[in-house]
Protein backbone atom coordinates (compact mmCIF):
# COMPACT_ATOMS: atom_id res chain seq x y z
CA UNK A 1 0.00 0.00 0.00
CA UNK A 2 1.37 3.48 -1.22
CA UNK A 3 1.34 5.91 1.90
CA UNK A 4 -0.43 9.08 1.67
CA UNK A 5 2.83 11.55 1.27
CA UNK A 6 0.70 14.16 2.47
CA UNK A 7 0.04 12.90 5.61
CA UNK A 8 3.80 12.67 6.27
CA UNK A 9 4.99 15.14 8.51
CA UNK A 10 8.51 15.24 8.97
CA UNK A 11 10.79 17.42 11.28
CA UNK A 12 12.85 20.21 10.07
CA UNK A 13 15.74 18.52 10.92
CA UNK A 14 14.90 15.78 9.45
CA UNK A 15 13.85 17.42 5.89
CA UNK A 16 16.71 19.91 5.71
CA UNK A 17 19.15 16.57 6.16
CA UNK A 18 17.25 15.23 3.55
CA UNK A 19 17.28 17.97 1.13
CA UNK A 20 20.79 18.24 1.93
CA UNK A 21 22.15 15.10 1.03
CA UNK A 22 19.22 14.27 -2.41
CA UNK A 23 19.85 17.70 -3.62
CA UNK A 24 24.33 17.08 -3.26
CA UNK A 25 23.48 14.41 -6.06
CA UNK A 26 20.99 15.89 -7.61
CA UNK A 27 23.20 18.34 -8.75
CA UNK A 28 25.77 16.18 -9.97
CA UNK A 29 22.91 14.91 -12.56
CA UNK A 30 21.97 18.47 -13.56
CA UNK A 31 25.74 19.35 -13.83
CA UNK A 32 25.70 15.36 -15.85
CA UNK A 33 23.26 17.43 -18.18
CA UNK A 34 25.00 20.77 -18.69
CA UNK A 35 23.02 22.61 -16.27
CA UNK A 36 23.88 24.05 -13.32
CA UNK A 37 23.55 22.73 -10.17
CA UNK A 38 20.95 24.85 -8.90
CA UNK A 39 18.55 23.95 -11.84
CA UNK A 40 18.44 20.51 -10.27
CA UNK A 41 18.37 21.58 -6.61
CA UNK A 42 15.08 23.63 -7.73
CA UNK A 43 13.58 20.74 -9.47
CA UNK A 44 14.01 18.69 -6.26
CA UNK A 45 12.30 21.34 -4.58
CA UNK A 46 9.19 21.75 -7.11
CA UNK A 47 9.02 17.68 -7.01
CA UNK A 48 9.02 17.87 -2.62
CA UNK A 49 6.94 21.24 -3.14
CA UNK A 50 2.89 21.70 -2.99
CA UNK A 51 2.94 21.00 -6.49
CA UNK A 52 3.89 17.56 -6.51
CA UNK A 53 4.83 15.50 -3.36
CA UNK A 54 3.86 18.11 -1.19
CA UNK A 55 5.99 16.48 1.47
CA UNK A 56 7.47 20.09 1.88
CA UNK A 57 3.92 22.48 2.72
CA UNK A 58 3.26 26.00 3.26
CA UNK A 59 3.37 25.58 7.06
CA UNK A 60 6.78 24.11 7.06
CA UNK A 61 7.97 26.75 4.10
CA UNK A 62 7.33 29.24 6.75
CA UNK A 63 9.05 27.49 9.42
CA UNK A 64 12.35 26.89 7.21
CA UNK A 65 12.15 30.43 5.85
CA UNK A 66 15.49 31.60 8.06
CA UNK A 67 17.13 29.28 5.65
CA UNK A 68 16.43 31.65 2.74
CA UNK A 69 17.50 35.19 4.88
CA UNK A 70 20.96 33.48 5.90
CA UNK A 71 21.88 31.98 2.44
CA UNK A 72 20.80 35.85 1.22
CA UNK A 73 22.76 37.26 3.39
CA UNK A 74 25.57 35.61 2.59
CA UNK A 75 25.00 35.87 -0.97
CA UNK A 76 25.05 39.81 -0.44
CA UNK A 77 27.93 39.29 1.76
CA UNK A 78 29.88 38.07 -1.21
CA UNK A 79 28.81 40.45 -3.49
CA UNK A 80 30.05 43.43 -1.27
CA UNK A 81 33.52 41.59 -0.46
CA UNK A 82 34.06 41.61 -4.58
CA UNK A 83 33.23 45.80 -4.95
CA UNK A 84 37.15 46.94 -4.42
CA UNK A 85 36.90 50.61 -5.11
CA UNK A 86 40.17 49.68 -7.08
CA UNK A 87 37.95 47.04 -9.52
CA UNK A 88 34.99 49.56 -9.82
CA UNK A 89 37.31 52.57 -11.36
CA UNK A 90 38.99 49.73 -13.67
CA UNK A 91 35.24 49.42 -14.71
CA UNK A 92 34.86 53.12 -14.72
CA UNK A 93 31.49 54.75 -14.91
CA UNK A 94 29.92 52.59 -17.45
CA UNK A 95 28.67 50.24 -14.68
CA UNK A 96 26.23 53.34 -13.30
CA UNK A 97 24.84 53.40 -16.47
CA UNK A 98 24.08 49.96 -17.10
CA UNK A 99 22.19 50.07 -13.71
CA UNK A 100 20.38 52.83 -14.20
CA UNK A 101 19.46 52.43 -18.07
CA UNK A 102 18.66 48.77 -17.33
CA UNK A 103 16.53 49.23 -14.42
CA UNK A 104 14.45 52.30 -16.66
CA UNK A 105 14.58 50.36 -19.15
CA UNK A 106 12.77 47.00 -17.86
CA UNK A 107 9.94 49.91 -15.90
CA UNK A 108 9.46 51.46 -19.00
CA UNK A 109 8.93 49.03 -21.52
CA UNK A 110 6.68 46.94 -19.20
CA UNK A 111 4.84 49.84 -18.27
CA UNK A 112 4.38 50.89 -22.27
CA UNK A 113 3.78 47.40 -23.27
CA UNK A 114 1.24 46.67 -20.38
CA UNK A 115 -0.48 50.29 -21.08
CA UNK A 116 -0.67 49.61 -24.59
CA UNK A 117 -2.32 46.49 -24.59
CA UNK A 118 -4.85 46.69 -21.89
CA UNK A 119 -5.32 50.39 -21.40
CA UNK A 120 -5.22 50.11 -17.63
CA UNK A 121 -2.71 52.87 -15.85
CA UNK A 122 -2.41 51.42 -12.76
CA UNK A 123 -1.78 47.93 -13.79
CA UNK A 124 0.74 49.30 -16.20
CA UNK A 125 2.50 51.31 -13.57
CA UNK A 126 2.42 48.33 -11.18
CA UNK A 127 3.86 45.95 -13.58
CA UNK A 128 6.59 48.33 -14.58
CA UNK A 129 7.60 48.70 -11.37
CA UNK A 130 8.19 44.76 -10.80
CA UNK A 131 10.18 44.51 -13.69
CA UNK A 132 13.43 45.81 -12.16
CA UNK A 133 13.79 43.78 -9.13
CA UNK A 134 16.53 40.97 -9.35
CA UNK A 135 17.56 38.29 -7.52
CA UNK A 136 21.38 38.18 -7.29
CA UNK A 137 21.34 34.26 -6.00
CA UNK A 138 21.12 32.95 -9.14
CA UNK A 139 24.19 34.89 -10.72
CA UNK A 140 26.21 34.36 -7.81
CA UNK A 141 25.49 30.74 -7.45
CA UNK A 142 26.82 30.58 -11.08
CA UNK A 143 29.52 32.76 -10.52
CA UNK A 144 30.86 30.31 -7.57
CA UNK A 145 29.76 26.92 -9.18
CA UNK A 146 31.81 27.57 -11.96
CA UNK A 147 34.32 29.83 -10.22
CA UNK A 148 34.28 32.50 -12.95
CA UNK A 149 37.05 35.42 -12.80
CA UNK A 150 37.28 38.51 -14.98
CA UNK A 151 35.64 41.95 -15.58
CA UNK A 152 32.23 41.07 -16.78
CA UNK A 153 31.70 38.38 -13.19
CA UNK A 154 32.91 42.14 -11.59
CA UNK A 155 30.29 43.61 -13.62
CA UNK A 156 27.58 41.18 -12.94
CA UNK A 157 28.05 41.48 -8.91
CA UNK A 158 28.11 45.27 -8.84
CA UNK A 159 25.18 45.14 -11.17
CA UNK A 160 22.81 42.65 -9.08
CA UNK A 161 24.12 43.97 -5.56
CA UNK A 162 22.87 47.85 -6.26
CA UNK A 163 20.39 47.45 -8.54
CA UNK A 164 18.23 46.36 -5.91
CA UNK A 165 18.24 49.81 -4.16
CA UNK A 166 16.93 51.14 -7.50
CA UNK A 167 14.77 48.82 -7.80
CA UNK A 168 13.34 49.89 -4.12
CA UNK A 169 12.93 53.64 -5.45
CA UNK A 170 10.94 53.12 -8.88
CA UNK A 171 8.74 50.58 -6.87
CA UNK A 172 8.09 53.32 -4.12
CA UNK A 173 7.20 56.21 -6.66
CA UNK A 174 5.66 54.01 -9.05
CA UNK A 175 3.58 52.10 -6.50
CA UNK A 176 2.35 55.68 -4.75
CA UNK A 177 1.22 57.29 -8.45
CA UNK A 178 -0.93 53.82 -8.87
CA UNK A 179 -2.53 54.74 -5.69
CA UNK A 180 -2.94 58.37 -6.49
CA UNK A 181 -4.37 57.27 -9.36
CA UNK A 182 -7.07 54.49 -8.23
CA UNK A 183 -7.85 57.13 -5.11
CA UNK A 184 -5.73 55.30 -2.25
CA UNK A 185 -3.91 58.15 -0.95
CA UNK A 186 -3.86 61.80 -0.95
CA UNK A 187 -2.07 63.22 -3.68
CA UNK A 188 1.02 64.17 -4.04
CA UNK A 189 2.02 63.94 -0.63
CA UNK A 190 1.43 60.31 -0.42
CA UNK A 191 4.10 60.39 -3.27
CA UNK A 192 6.63 62.21 -1.53
CA UNK A 193 5.96 59.91 1.29
CA UNK A 194 6.78 56.84 -0.21
CA UNK A 195 10.13 58.17 -1.81
CA UNK A 196 10.97 59.09 1.30
CA UNK A 197 10.45 55.80 2.91
CA UNK A 198 12.47 54.42 -0.22
CA UNK A 199 15.35 56.55 0.29
CA UNK A 200 15.15 56.01 3.94
CA UNK A 201 15.56 52.42 3.95
CA UNK A 202 18.10 52.45 1.46
CA UNK A 203 20.20 55.14 3.58
CA UNK A 204 19.55 53.36 6.73
CA UNK A 205 20.77 49.99 4.93
CA UNK A 206 23.94 51.63 4.13
CA UNK A 207 24.22 53.22 7.88
CA UNK A 208 23.38 49.54 9.51
CA UNK A 209 25.68 47.61 7.17
CA UNK A 210 28.74 50.30 7.76
CA UNK A 211 28.62 50.41 10.99
CA UNK A 212 28.49 46.61 11.25
CA UNK A 213 30.72 46.21 8.91
CA UNK A 214 33.48 48.30 11.01
CA UNK A 215 32.74 46.34 13.64
CA UNK A 216 33.54 42.95 11.68
CA UNK A 217 36.49 44.33 11.21
CA UNK A 218 37.59 44.71 13.95
CA UNK A 219 36.84 41.70 15.58
CA UNK A 220 38.63 39.52 12.93
CA UNK A 221 41.54 41.84 12.58
CA UNK A 222 43.62 39.75 14.78
CA UNK A 223 41.98 36.22 14.05
CA UNK A 224 43.99 33.53 11.93
CA UNK A 225 41.87 30.36 12.25
CA UNK A 226 39.72 30.10 9.26
CA UNK A 227 37.29 28.31 11.70
CA UNK A 228 37.62 31.55 14.38
CA UNK A 229 36.91 33.47 11.24
CA UNK A 230 33.89 31.62 9.77
CA UNK A 231 32.13 31.81 13.39
CA UNK A 232 32.53 35.73 13.54
CA UNK A 233 31.28 36.03 9.76
CA UNK A 234 28.89 33.65 10.44
CA UNK A 235 27.31 35.11 13.43
CA UNK A 236 27.68 38.89 12.34
CA UNK A 237 25.54 37.98 8.95
CA UNK A 238 22.83 36.26 11.44
CA UNK A 239 22.87 39.60 13.25
CA UNK A 240 22.96 41.83 10.48
CA UNK A 241 19.98 40.24 8.68
CA UNK A 242 17.82 40.01 11.55
CA UNK A 243 18.31 43.69 12.62
CA UNK A 244 16.90 44.33 8.79
CA UNK A 245 14.58 42.35 8.88
CA UNK A 246 12.89 43.88 12.18
CA UNK A 247 13.54 47.16 11.43
CA UNK A 248 12.17 46.33 7.33
CA UNK A 249 15.79 47.10 6.16
CA UNK A 250 16.98 45.59 2.68
CA UNK A 251 19.11 42.63 3.91
CA UNK A 252 20.65 42.33 0.84
CA UNK A 253 22.09 45.80 0.75
CA UNK A 254 22.81 45.80 4.36
CA UNK A 255 24.78 43.04 4.26
CA UNK A 256 26.65 43.92 1.25
CA UNK A 257 27.84 47.39 2.35
CA UNK A 258 29.48 44.35 5.52
CA UNK A 259 31.40 43.00 2.50
CA UNK A 260 31.79 46.30 0.74
CA UNK A 261 33.72 47.86 4.12
CA UNK A 262 35.65 44.83 4.70
CA UNK A 263 37.53 44.96 0.90
CA UNK A 264 38.11 48.84 1.30
CA UNK A 265 39.10 49.11 4.40
CA UNK A 266 41.67 46.38 4.76
CA UNK A 267 44.23 44.99 2.47
CA UNK A 268 44.00 42.42 -0.02
CA UNK A 269 46.18 39.51 1.75
CA UNK A 270 43.51 40.26 5.00
CA UNK A 271 40.37 39.85 3.03
CA UNK A 272 41.31 36.62 0.93
CA UNK A 273 41.94 35.40 4.86
CA UNK A 274 38.56 36.98 6.01
CA UNK A 275 36.45 35.54 2.71
CA UNK A 276 38.05 32.04 2.24
CA UNK A 277 35.99 30.29 4.48
CA UNK A 278 33.03 31.44 2.46
CA UNK A 279 34.14 28.65 0.36
CA UNK A 280 33.31 25.67 2.47
CA UNK A 281 29.53 27.21 3.62
CA UNK A 282 27.95 29.18 0.07
CA UNK A 283 27.54 25.70 -1.49
CA UNK A 284 25.44 24.50 1.20
CA UNK A 285 23.62 27.08 1.54
CA UNK A 286 23.21 27.10 -2.21
CA UNK A 287 21.79 23.66 -2.02
CA UNK A 288 19.52 24.11 0.79
CA UNK A 289 18.56 28.00 -0.80
CA UNK A 290 17.33 26.52 -4.32
CA UNK A 291 15.56 23.72 -2.67
CA UNK A 292 13.77 26.01 -0.93
CA UNK A 293 13.21 28.44 -4.06
CA UNK A 294 11.72 25.10 -5.83
CA UNK A 295 9.38 24.13 -3.38
CA UNK A 296 8.22 27.65 -3.50
CA UNK A 297 7.77 27.49 -7.61
CA UNK A 298 4.01 26.15 -7.57
CA UNK A 299 3.81 24.92 -11.24
CA UNK A 300 0.57 25.10 -10.86
CA UNK A 301 0.66 28.77 -11.05
CA UNK A 302 1.76 28.59 -14.91
CA UNK A 303 -1.98 27.77 -16.39
CA UNK A 304 -2.48 31.05 -15.14
CA UNK A 305 0.40 33.12 -17.04
CA UNK A 306 -2.42 34.26 -19.83
CA UNK A 307 -1.31 37.30 -22.07
CA UNK A 308 -0.34 39.76 -19.33
CA UNK A 309 2.47 37.30 -17.61
CA UNK A 310 3.35 36.65 -21.61
CA UNK A 311 3.91 40.62 -21.68
CA UNK A 312 5.69 40.93 -18.92
CA UNK A 313 8.09 38.37 -19.84
CA UNK A 314 9.20 39.61 -23.16
CA UNK A 315 9.56 43.52 -21.51
CA UNK A 316 11.32 42.56 -19.02
CA UNK A 317 14.00 40.56 -20.71
CA UNK A 318 14.24 43.10 -23.13
CA UNK A 319 14.32 45.69 -20.79
CA UNK A 320 17.15 44.47 -18.82
CA UNK A 321 18.96 43.26 -22.29
CA UNK A 322 18.41 46.38 -24.14
CA UNK A 323 18.76 48.63 -21.03
CA UNK A 324 22.05 46.81 -19.77
CA UNK A 325 23.64 46.80 -23.85
CA UNK A 326 22.81 51.12 -23.75
CA UNK A 327 24.34 51.88 -20.62
CA UNK A 328 27.06 49.66 -21.64
CA UNK A 329 27.34 51.75 -24.61
CA UNK A 330 27.13 55.10 -23.20
CA UNK A 331 29.78 54.03 -20.48
CA UNK A 332 31.92 52.82 -22.98
CA UNK A 333 33.02 49.84 -21.01
CA UNK A 334 34.51 46.74 -22.58
CA UNK A 335 33.13 45.11 -25.55
CA UNK A 336 32.41 41.52 -23.91
CA UNK A 337 30.66 43.69 -21.07
CA UNK A 338 28.43 45.04 -23.23
CA UNK A 339 27.79 42.16 -24.82
CA UNK A 340 26.75 39.72 -22.44
CA UNK A 341 26.14 41.44 -19.09
CA UNK A 342 22.34 41.73 -19.79
CA UNK A 343 22.14 37.99 -20.21
CA UNK A 344 23.51 37.74 -16.55
CA UNK A 345 21.18 39.74 -14.71
CA UNK A 346 17.43 38.09 -15.44
CA UNK A 347 17.01 35.94 -12.69
CA UNK A 348 14.03 37.17 -10.66
CA UNK A 349 12.30 35.88 -7.72
CA UNK A 350 11.88 36.67 -3.76
CA UNK A 351 12.26 40.75 -3.93
CA UNK A 352 9.56 40.44 -6.94
CA UNK A 353 7.19 38.49 -4.78
CA UNK A 354 7.67 40.47 -1.57
CA UNK A 355 6.77 43.59 -3.70
CA UNK A 356 3.80 41.83 -5.24
CA UNK A 357 2.60 40.72 -1.83
CA UNK A 358 2.70 44.50 -0.74
CA UNK A 359 0.75 45.16 -3.81
CA UNK A 360 -2.31 42.70 -3.15
CA UNK A 361 -2.70 43.57 0.59
CA UNK A 362 -3.17 47.30 0.25
CA UNK A 363 -5.15 47.25 -3.24
CA UNK A 364 -7.62 44.45 -1.08
CA UNK A 365 -7.81 47.18 1.26
CA UNK A 366 -8.44 49.90 -0.86
CA UNK A 367 -11.23 47.54 -2.76
CA UNK A 368 -12.62 46.74 0.83
CA UNK A 369 -13.11 50.59 1.84
CA UNK A 370 -14.19 51.23 -1.39
CA UNK A 371 -16.94 48.06 -1.41
CA UNK A 372 -18.44 49.77 1.39
CA UNK A 373 -18.97 52.80 0.28
CA UNK A 374 -20.71 51.60 -3.07
CA UNK A 375 -21.18 47.82 -3.74
CA UNK A 376 -18.42 46.43 -6.28
CA UNK A 377 -16.62 49.62 -6.87
CA UNK A 378 -13.31 47.81 -5.95
CA UNK A 379 -13.57 45.15 -7.72
CA UNK A 380 -11.21 46.44 -10.55
CA UNK A 381 -8.82 47.16 -7.47
CA UNK A 382 -8.97 43.61 -5.99
CA UNK A 383 -8.64 42.38 -9.26
CA UNK A 384 -5.13 44.23 -10.23
CA UNK A 385 -3.72 43.24 -6.74
CA UNK A 386 -4.69 39.05 -7.53
CA UNK A 387 -3.45 39.71 -11.27
CA UNK A 388 -0.20 41.21 -10.05
CA UNK A 389 0.61 38.66 -7.02
CA UNK A 390 -0.71 35.61 -9.39
CA UNK A 391 1.42 37.06 -12.65
CA UNK A 392 4.25 37.73 -10.37
CA UNK A 393 5.05 34.45 -9.08
CA UNK A 394 4.41 32.41 -12.53
CA UNK A 395 6.95 34.59 -14.22
CA UNK A 396 9.40 33.84 -11.62
CA UNK A 397 9.41 30.27 -12.40
CA UNK A 398 10.55 31.21 -16.00
CA UNK A 399 13.15 33.92 -14.78
CA UNK A 400 14.56 31.67 -11.94
CA UNK A 401 15.24 28.49 -14.33
CA UNK A 402 16.01 30.66 -17.22
CA UNK A 403 18.13 33.35 -15.38
CA UNK A 404 21.21 30.85 -14.61
CA UNK A 405 21.36 29.16 -17.41
CA UNK A 406 21.59 32.55 -19.19
CA UNK A 407 24.50 33.39 -16.53
CA UNK A 408 26.47 30.46 -17.44
CA UNK A 409 25.89 31.22 -21.11
CA UNK A 410 27.01 34.63 -20.71
CA UNK A 411 30.24 33.75 -18.58
CA UNK A 412 31.20 30.68 -20.98
CA UNK A 413 31.14 33.10 -24.03
CA UNK A 414 33.06 35.79 -22.38
CA UNK A 415 35.65 33.56 -21.27
CA UNK A 416 35.37 33.56 -17.66
CA UNK A 417 34.37 29.89 -17.16
CA UNK A 418 37.55 28.31 -18.15
CA UNK A 419 36.10 24.71 -18.42
CA UNK A 420 32.56 22.81 -18.25
CA UNK A 421 33.56 21.40 -14.96
CA UNK A 422 32.31 23.16 -11.88
CA UNK A 423 34.39 22.49 -8.79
Amino acid sequence: MIPDLQQLHLSALTLLGFLTLVGFHVGFVARWVKLPSLIGYMVLGVLLGPSVLHLVNEETMEKLSFITDIALGFVAFSIGSELSLKSLKRLGSGIISIIFAESLMAFFLVFIFILVIFRDLPLALIFGAMAPASAPAGTVAIIHEYKAKGSLTKALYAVVGFDDGLAIIIFGLAHAIALTIIGGSHGGSEIIVKLLESLGEIGLSFVVGGIAGFVFCQLVRKLQQPRDILIILFGTILLVTGLSIKMHLSLILTNMVVGFVLVNTRREAFVHRITTPLGDVMPLLFVLFFCMAGAHLNIAMLPKLGLVGVVYIIGRTTGLMLGARLGATIGHVEDKIKKYVGMGILSQAGVAIGLSLIVKQEFDKIAASMNLELAGSGDHIAMIGANVLTTVTATCIFFEIIGPILTKIALTKAGEIPTEKSA
